[in-house]
């Protein structure tokens, strides 16, 4: 395990174990429970942060999402949102 705040895509991401990710019906989202409170995630950040299980890549996630939305050239946005997280300690890097 390596605390860093910026990505090292050398590495696999998931999502720090002082952190919880569960999808909360009563928010109609995903949610990073924690033991002072919860982080609220827009749509986008819950399907890239559901990925980060440290199994996958930065690029196997990209991978995913584009083929998962049909959407393509989403790297240059995961990519901002991992750096976002990892600053904001809710990733660590494998």
């Amino acid at each position: 395990m390596t605390e860093r705040t910026e990505p090292d895509e050398s590495l696999l991401p998931r999502v720090q174990p002082r952190f919880r990710l569960q999808w909360e019906q009563a928010q109609q989202s995903w949610v990073l429970l924690y033991p002072e409170g919860m982080v609220k995630l827009n749509q986008s950040a819950g399907e890239i942060m559901k990925r980060c299980d440290g199994a996958r890549s930065v690029q196997q996630i990209i991978d995913d999402l584009e083929h998962t939305f049909e959407i393509d050239d989403l790297g240059g946005d995961v990519r901002d949102f991992l750096q976002i997280a990892t600053r904001q300690s809710w990733l660590e890097w494998v």
